[in-house]
This record gives structure tokens, sequence and C-alpha cells, in this order.
């Protein structure tokens, strides 16, 4: 009974400090996730102007890229041009004039949206900006380029490590487990709001937090589940140019095979699918990225820029434990209840962080009565 006691105090110490410590950076990210599982549907509202459009006429891909290109800066290039698929804006991605700065993270961008029925221009944007995007980038890396992806997933470790000592403090000390559903454990409100919800939300927020750490540590975890990964920057070993070096780099100023020409040798693969975006040709890799919608997935077609050859891009895995454990994250195709449950398992520990605070202040206050009391006695 002894051993079992000075465990709990030991596995309370641990559970009391994770909180502490983190609340300050779990509240922002636990809200943001929150705000994230319906971000489309975020945009629509924080952002109207871009999605007023007249209609789900499309124009020729030309007629997009002639519009954007009167709507750019001078030296602004286009770099890719993606079709709506559910009635929204057509958008043009455009890469800034001169060489992009030597920063963490993705290099930013300017976006066109375009009425499909008119190629009128409905919004010009940079790609970082808005709240969407600023949701994004707290979420993803609190906002820190480079080190914040890193200091994100420990805070998923960290919170794996908290979900399991909550419950095992959630755990009545007498009688059945059953106790411990009751409300009213405690005399205080924030208390009794703490068992509760923590014991509701730690299986939920244990599986938010392991995937959460799986995407942001890819490699570590690619060598556990046998899955390969490529690395986010620096440096591609051999095997090609990583994603950073792919999003730096600037798109053809005037590309030998022209964009209606290029489509159309990627229909001669496609068929008729209908079109969905098209990279153009860059400083890196000069092939046209044309892709289609698919049976379940993508098809991109490349078409090599000096050539004209037109060949079918490899096809993206579909399966795989580190496409799952995003889309768990993401609430991505996983049905209205999953993104409920994202959404209970984002507001909860906010309140999981506030209250536990609260419980600790309060605990700093009687502990300092009652050693007031005891230096009175012996005095």
């Amino acid at each position: 009974m002894m051993r079992k006691m000075a465990m709990r105090r030991a596995w309370f110490q641990v559970h009391k400090w994770i909180g502490l410590i983190l609340a300050i950076l779990i509240i922002p990210l636990s809200l943001s996730g929150a705000a994230l599982v319906w971000d489309h549907a975020l945009d629509k509202i924080v952002n109207p102007t871009r999605y007023a459009v007249s209609g789900t006429t499309l124009l020729s891909p030309d007629a997009y890229v002639a519009a954007a290109a009167i709507a750019l800066k001078h030296g602004e290039r286009i770099a890719v041009l993606t079709l709506p698929e559910d009635g929204g804006p057509v958008v043009v991605s455009a890469a800034a004039a001169g060489k992009a700065p030597q920063r963490p993270g993705p290099p930013q961008r300017t976006m066109v949206y375009l009425d499909p029925p008119t190629a009128r221009v409905l919004e010009i944007s940079p790609s970082n900006g808005g709240l969407v995007r600023f949701l994004h980038g707290l979420h993803g890396s609190l906002q820190l380029p480079g080190v914040g992806r890193s200091i994100v997933g420990w805070i998923g470790v960290f919170m794996m490590v908290s979900c399991f000592t909550g419950l095992w403090l959630w755990w009545p000390t007498v009688g059945r487990w059953a106790r411990g559903l009751r409300y009213k454990r405690h005399r205080n409100t924030d208390t009794n709001l703490h068992y509760l919800f923590g014991f509701w939300v730690a299986l939920p927020l244990f599986v938010l937090s392991l995937t959460g750490a799986w995407i942001s540590f890819p490699q570590f975890f690619g060598k556990i589940s046998g899955e390969a990964s490529r690395p986010r920057g620096g440096g591609g070993g051999g095997g090609g140019p990583d994603r950073a070096a792919m999003a730096r780099a600037k798109p053809l100023v005037k590309p030998a095979q022209p964009l209606d020409v290029a489509i159309g040798k990627a229909r001669g693969i496609a068929g008729a699918a209908p079109l969905r975006s098209v990279a153009w040709p860059t400083d890196l890799t000069a092939d046209w990225t044309v892709t289609f919608a698919g049976k379940g997935a993508p098809v991109g077609i490349k078409i090599a820029d000096d050539t004209g050859d037109a060949t079918a891009a490899p096809a993206r895995p579909q399966g795989g434990v580190a496409r799952w454990m995003r889309r768990i994250h993401d609430g991505t195709d996983m049905g209205a209840l999953w993104q409920a449950i994202i959404f209970i398992g984002g507001i909860l520990p906010a309140v999981l962080g506030v209250t536990g605070v609260i419980m600790w202040w309060r605990a700093r206050g009687w502990k300092a009565e009652l050693a007031a009391k005891r230096k009175a006695r012996a005095a």
C-alpha cells in the first residue's frame, strides 16, 4: 500500500509539472487544432471575398494565367494553377521576385483568387497571411520556423505521458473504478471538471498526441514502422532534391512548352479526366506537372519542358502508417463523428490546462496557511 501511494505521489508530480510547464503552449496548440478541424469552412467565413464566385463554369487555363499575370507585381512568376473541386475559386500561386530568402519554413507566395466563369480577380493575398494560415503555423510549429516543429513534437510526447499519469491519478484509491465517473468527487467545481473531462478526453488526446508527434518526427517513426521518409530539408543525400529545395525553386520565366501544349500532351495519357492543377517547370526540375482527378487519388503527368515527352508520375502511396497518422490527426475523410471528437479533443485540453493551474494555485494557498499555522504552534 505504501509503495502504491509513493508511486501515486510520483505520478502526481510528473502530471503536475507537465501541465504547469506546458500549459502556456498546450492551450493555443489545442485550440488552434480544434479550429482547424474545419479549416476550409473557417476560411470561407473569415475570407468571404475570395469565395464570392459567380458560378462553376470553367474557362481555358490560359485565361486564368493571363488574368493573374496582370494582377501580379513585376518579376513575380506563376508557379501553380489550381482549379476548384467544390465550387470555389480558381487559385494561381506565384513566386516572389528575386531570390527567395534563406530562412526556415516554406517561402511566401502571392495567391491570386479568380472567379471561374469570368477570370475576374476576387482577391490577392500572401500565402502565409490570414487567420487560417496563422492557425496552421501556430498548430504545426508555434509560429517558430525551424525549431517549432520539433517543439510541437515533444509537446505531443509529454502529452502522452500526461494522459497516462492523469488516468492513474483519476483511478479511485478506494472502491470500484466506477466511483471515478461521479461528478462530485471534490467540493470545488474546477477540480470536478478536471477529473471528469480528463477521463473522457484521455484516450482521444493520447491518439492526437501520438499522431502529432508522428507528424513532427517522420524520420524517427518511419524507422519504427519500416517506412522511408524523405527529409524536409538540408540536403537530398543522393535521393533527389528535398521538399524545401523544391519549394524554393524559381519557376521558369518562359518555358519551352506553352501551357496549352503541356496540358494537351498530358491529356494524351490522362484522357478526359478533369484537370486539377498545373505546376510550372523550375530551375531545379524542368518538368511541367499536370494533375488530373483520378479514382481515389489524383493522377500526375510529367511533361519534359525541353523535349515535350509525357510520362505518368509515380503514384503517391495511398496507404502507409504515416499517411494514416496524418488523416487521424487532421480528421481528413474520417467522417463527422471523428472530426467532432478531434474538435472536443482540442477544446478540453485548454479547459484542463486552466483548471489544473487553478488547482495548483489553490493548493499553494492552503499549503502556505498550513505551514503558517504549524509555525505559529511551534512558536
